[in-house]
C-alpha cells in the first residue's frame, strides 16, 4: 500500500489492529457457542468478553515479539490474549485451525471493503449522472478509430459511462455476496473436532454465510472472482480516464481536468495544463488489474490446503481494495469538476466540411433509386475532395455541383441531410434506458 494513494477509512480496515480485533471476535464468538454446547465452560466466553469490554489496546509490537519466537501468527495472538485474560483463555480455539481464523477474517475485510467501494461507486454514478443531464444535448463528434464519425452528445458519452459503472456496481454486489463466507470447520474441513453450529453462530455474528464445504481453507475461486471484479472496475475507470486524456489534447481540447489556482503543470514550461489525474488513474488501473492474475493462480492449491496463497493475499487484499477506493474517489472528483467546452466541440465538428453527414446522403440516394454501390461511390468521391482539402471545401457544396447526385436528390433534400439535430432525436430514449 502506497500512502499517497490511500484513504483513511479503507486503510483502517487493513491495519494490524483491525485484523486482530476481527480475530478476537471470531475466537470469542466460537468460544461462546462452544460454551452453549457444553464443550467448554460458559465462563470462558464471559471472561473473554469482559476483558474486551474494557476496550483494550491491541499491542501489535507485543504480538510481533511473540511471533518472532513462535513463527506462527495465530499462536502468537492467542498467547497474547491469554496473557491478558488469564486461565479461561485456554478454552479458546477448541477444535479450530488457523485457517478458520485467517480465512474468515479475510472474508470480513473484503466484505467491508466492498461496502466502501459500493459507496464510492454510488458517488461516482451520482456525479456522472449530474454531468450527463447537464450536457444531454451538447453536440460533439463521435469518433471511431480516433477519426471523426458522426455526431453524438457529450451527455451520451457520460450516459455510456454511467451504464458501465452501474454494471460494475451489480458485479461488485454479487462478488461481495460470494466472498462473504465463514469457515470454522477445523483441520481439513471435516468438523471432526468442532460442531458445525459453531460455524453458523460465528457467521451470523459477523454477517457472513457458512462455507458449504471448505477444505482446510475457503475455496479460492471466490477470491479470484472478487479480485477479477475489482480488475474489471479498474478497466472501466481507465476507459473513462483515457477518454478525458484524449479530449484534453491540445488539438482537441473539448474537455479538460480542472486546473486549480496555484497549480503548476510543468517544472520547465509554465503554460502546461496536463491531464495528470487521469494519467494517474490509468496507472492505478494497471496495478489493480495486475492483482487479478495472482488471485486466479491461488485457486489451484494442493489437496486440502497449502499456504502458497497466503503471502499473495497479504499483498493483494489491502493493495487492490485501497487503490481502487482511491481511484474511484479520484475519478469522481475528475467528473465532478471536469471543464467542458461546447464551443470547441462545435468547432471540431465543423472543421471537416460536413463529412460527418455523409451516411445520411448515402441513405437518401439509395432511397431515391440509386444502387448502394453507386451511392457510396458518389458520396465518397466528393468526401475525399473535402478530406484532402483539410475541410476548406464543403461536402454540401460539392454534392450540389455533382450532376449524378442532383439527378437523384433536390437541393432541399440535400440540405435536409445536413441537419445536426437529426442525430439527437433518440437521445431521450437512450437516457430513459440508462437512467430510468
Amino acid at each position: 500500500m502506497v500512502p499517497r494513494y490511500a484513504r483513511p477509512a479503507m486503510t483502517a480496515l487493513w491495519e494490524p489492529e483491525a485484523k486482530y480485533r476481527i480475530w478476537f471476535e471470531i475466537e470469542a464468538h466460537a468460544t461462546e457457542k462452544l460454551g452453549e454446547l457444553g464443550v467448554v465452560p460458559e465462563s470462558a466466553a464471559k471472561a473473554l468478553w469482559d476483558w474486551w469490554a474494557t476496550d483494550p489496546e491491541i499491542d501489535v509490537e507485543a504480538i510481533d515479539a511473540i511471533e518472532a519466537v513462535t513463527k506462527h501468527d495465530v499462536i502468537a495472538f492467542l498467547t497474547w490474549v491469554a496473557e491478558n485474560v488469564g486461565d479461561q483463555a485456554r478454552f479458546m480455539h477448541q477444535g479450530m485451525t488457523s485457517s478458520d481464523v485467517l480465512d474468515t477474517t479475510l472474508a470480513v475485510q473484503l466484505a467491508r471493503s466492498a461496502d466502501i467501494l459500493l459507496e464510492d461507486l454510488d458517488a461516482l454514478l451520482a456525479a456522472i449522472k449530474r454531468r450527463a443531464e447537464e450536457h444531454k444535448f451538447t453536440p460533439t463528434i463521435g469518433r471511431s478509430h480516433g477519426i471523426h464519425a458522426e455526431p453524438v452528445t457529450f451527455g451520451l458519452k457520460l450516459a455510456q459511462a454511467y451504464a458501465e459503472f452501474d454494471r460494475c456496481r451489480k458485479r461488485l454486489v454479487a462478488a461481495r455476496e460470494e466472498i462473504a463466507t465463514c469457515a470454522i470447520s477445523g483441520a481439513v474441513g471435516t468438523f471432526a473436532n468442532i460442531d458445525p453450529a459453531v460455524e453458523e453462530h460465528v457467521a451470523a455474528r459477523l454477517g457472513l454465510t457458512p462455507e458449504p464445504v471448505s477444505t482446510q481453507v475457503i475455496p479460492r475461486d471466490r477470491h479470484a472472482m472478487f479480485f477479477s471484479t475489482l480488475a474489471v472496475i479498474a478497466g472501466s475507470i481507465e476507459r473513462l480516464a483515457v477518454e478525458v486524456r484524449h479530449l484534453q489534447r491540445t488539438e482537441v481540447l473539448e474537455a479538460e481536468e480542472y486546473f486549480s489556482p496555484g497549480q503548476k503543470g510543468s517544472s520547465a514550461m509554465p503554460h502546461k495544463r496536463n491531464p495528470i489525474l487521469t494519467e494517474n488513474l490509468t496507472g492505478q488501473a494497471r496495478m489493480i488489474r495486475a492483482y487479478a492474475l495472482p488471485a486466479l493462480e491461488n485457486v489451484a492449491l494442493w489437496h486440502e490446503r497449502d499456504i502458497s496463497h497466503s503471502s499473495v493475499e497479504r499483498f493483494i487484499g489491502p493493495d487492490a481494495c485501497i487503490t481502487l477506493d482511491f481511484a474511484l474517489a479520484r475519478l469522481t472528483g475528475v467528473v465532478d469538476k471536469l471543464l467542458i467546452y461546447p464551443e470547441r466541440m462545435q468547432a471540431n465538428m465543423d472543421r471537416m466540411g460536413g463529412l460527418i453527414h455523409s451516411q445520411r446522403v448515402l441513405l437518401a440516394l439509395t432511397q431515391n433509386g440509386v444502387s448502394r454501390e453507386d451511392a457510396y461511390r458518389l458520396v465518397q468521391r466528393n468526401a475525399m475532395k473535402v478530406w484532402e482539402s483539410d475541410g476548406r471545401l464543403q461536402l454540401l457544396d460539392l454534392l450540389k455541383q455533382d450532376e449524378e447526385v442532383t439527378a437523384a436528390l433536390t437541393t432541399d433534400q440535400l440540405e435536409e441531410r445536413f441537419d445536426l439535430e437529426y442525430h439527437f432525436k433518440q437521445v431521450d430514449t437512450i437516457f430513459k434506458r440508462v437512467f430510468g
